[in-house]
């Protein structure tokens, strides 16, 4: 068993860094009897695919006060004591305040982070450098009651297709669930409401294609057996599981970029904290050059405006975010039929 406190080396563009562990044989996944120490140890050894996928981001923490069993909580800026080396940016939430947000820039602060009982990494979809306007497009497809992960490799590959007649390359991820997230690199020219826009263009244009596969409805009641287009992830303060963070789930899956040439070979158990490393170093990272040539979301926004115009209009927004212009009642179907 590891000693309750000890020290880690973690490399980085200052040189090495000496990190205390403590309480470093904690179990955090009981099923496995992984520690807090492996935690750590894995990320240093996937370090810089982790800093690629989510570095110089706004970054929310899921800590845990004990297993992944137990209490949990979100940490959006730097705990009191934080070392010199992890740094913040003001964001602008959706109700208008400003604060302080994580920012991650070197392995070191995420090895911090898992002393601080974090597992789960959440990054925004913008940089920290401009994190008012998104450099990706992320799309998460989430399967419904009755609906897996085949089901969504189905939905994925029409996505695919859907996001290259709009001009864009896309790239993808196990969610360490069930499901799947879809992420193109895209030109940070636009705030993220109309991103957001075109995430809602791509997944009508889907559901109009997969009728009977993909849904866009915002309520549980009318998805049905089929795998919902969740567009409300694009909006602001509103993340995923990054490239390469685990999850707090029994098997320790990570959230995992592959090939698209991967998709239907591949389960989401195959990524884990203890697999992962070794995938790496032998076959590299599918997402390395993702943001070698971003694209634009002008065709979609142009999709949005011909679905404006023949009377589709804005979908509901999570229900913490402030009453949105053009936005539907935020009342269930069923209940709205009962008071009607």
């Amino acid at each position: 068993m590891a000693k309750e406190e000890v020290t880690v080396t973690v490399g980085g563009p200052g040189g090495n860094r000496e990190l205390r562990i403590s309480s470093s044989s904690r179990v955090l996944w009981p099923e496995l009897g992984l520690t807090k120490l492996d935690l750590a140890q894995y990320l240093i050894d996937v370090g810089d695919s982790f800093l690629a996928g989510n570095g110089n981001r706004p970054l929310t923490l899921q800590r845990f006060s004990d297993s992944i069993e137990g209490e949990h909580f979100f940490s959006k800026n730097p705990p009191r004591g934080a070392p010199d080396f992890v740094r913040s940016v003001m964001v602008v939430y959706p109700s208008g305040r400003s604060h302080p947000q994580l920012v991650i820039d070197e392995i070191a602060a995420a090895v911090w982070a898992v002393q601080m009982n974090t597992v789960v990494f959440h990054p925004w979809a913008s940089r920290a450098g401009n994190p008012d306007n998104p450099d990706q497009l992320r799309i998460d497809l989430d399967p419904q009651p009755g609906t897996g992960f085949e089901d969504a490799i189905t939905a994925a590959q029409g996505l695919r297709s859907v996001l290259s007649e709009a001009g864009l390359e896309s790239f993808i991820k196990t969610s360490g669930n069930r499901g799947l997230h879809v992420f193109c690199p895209i030109e940070p020219n636009h705030e993220f409401l109309e991103v957001r826009h075109a995430v809602i263009a791509a997944a009508r244009e889907l559901e109009r294609r997969m009728p009977r596969t993909v849904t866009t409805a915002w309520w549980k009641e009318e998805r049905g057996t089929r795998i919902f287009v969740d567009f409300n992830q694009a909006n602001r303060d509103r993340t995923m599981a990054g490239a390469y963070s685990p999850r707090a789930l029994p098997g320790a899956t990570v959230s995992c970029p592959i090939g698209w040439d991967e998709l239907e070979r591949v389960t989401t158990t195959d990524f884990t904290i203890t697999t992962v490393p070794q995938r790496l170093k032998a076959s590299g990272d599918p997402w390395a050059d993702m943001h070698a040539k971003p694209g634009t979301i002008d065709v979609l926004l142009q999709w949005w405006e011909r679905d404006l115009a023949a009377g589709l209009g804005e979908l509901p927004f999570p229900p913490d975010f402030p009453k949105m212009p053009g936005e539907p009642m935020r009342v269930q179907p069923s209940r709205a039929r009962n008071k009607g």
